[in-house]
């Protein structure tokens, strides 16, 4: 279907059946990707020392940034709560409302986010570039499967090390809360700890290392999709790592919609 008329006018009804097609066979070449990466990933032969060395590529140099990030939004959702129920009286409730908060929603969204943007990327340029440079062609001479040797290992660890690192931006997250809540807005820090810890509950921490998971296990997968799919040239690497970065930043935001609409309607 061509998306022109014969004036030369685009076809609104070409362009979205065009994008629609596009689309489908997008996704259902990514959900055949991913099906393959499970099943090597869940089943033997598993690579430990390169499950190893993804995990601390992927988890232990992500610390600093999920730290600085985490320690800034508890702070700033700190300073709204109290901005937001000074004008009802409401105060009191900002340790409740930022542990809830950081422990359901932000804790997870945002680490998820920055891994997004730092692990994505650099999975999709480093087996970008063993793409175009026939790396993961040479491995399959060897009679190495790169589902099992390369993209098992890095799903994996997305899977472990995430949820740790969720662990540790709700911690500091609330402790960015605290800080702010203790030294700028006047707080008792012994009652506002108190108060956070009486407040949240298991299922709280639960919600967000369920998601968690999730969002480790979609940031691998678009690094290792866009990168196997990589063109040749500088140019084909940078495009696969800009496009997985965007298409794993938007399925964390997707997956985090559907899992709180889920988490809600069960009463977690």
């Amino acid at each position: 279907m061509s998306s022109k008329t014969k004036g030369g006018f685009p076809n609104p009804l070409g362009w979205i059946g065009a994008a629609t097609l596009g689309f489908l066979a997008e996704a259902g070449r990514l959900s055949m990707f991913a099906a393959r990466v499970k099943t090597a990933a869940f089943t033997p032969r598993w690579y430990f020392a390169e499950i190893w060395r993804q995990m601390v590529r992927i988890g232990f140099y992500s610390l600093p940034v999920v730290g600085l990030s985490s320690i800034f939004i508890g702070a700033a959702l700190a300073l709204n709560i109290y901005t937001g129920g000074s004008r009802y009286g409401a105060e009191q409730f900002v340790p409740n409302i930022v542990v809830l908060g950081i422990t359901r929603e932000l804790g997870a969204t945002i680490t998820g986010l920055m891994l997004a943007g730092r692990v994505s990327a650099g999975i999709a340029a480093e087996i970008g570039a063993m793409r175009v440079t026939e790396q993961i062609d040479a491995l399959k001479t060897l009679s190495a499967n790169p589902y099992r040797y390369l993209y098992a290992p890095r799903f994996l660890a997305g899977l472990i090390t995430l949820p740790l690192l969720v662990v540790v931006a709700n911690i500091i997250g609330v402790m960015g809360g605290w800080a702010v809540s203790v030294f700028s807005l006047g707080f008792d820090s012994t009652t506002y700890l108190r108060n956070t810890l009486d407040f949240v509950t298991q299922e709280d921490i639960s919600v967000g290392l369920i998601k968690a998971v999730v969002f480790g296990g979609v940031i691998a997968l678009m690094g290792c999709y866009h990168g196997d799919k990589s063109q040749a040239g500088a140019t084909g690497v940078g495009r696969a790592a800009t496009l997985s970065m965007v298409g794993a930043a938007v399925l964390v935001l997707a997956f985090n919609y559907i899992l709180s609409t889920l988490f809600v309607r069960i009463g977690l």
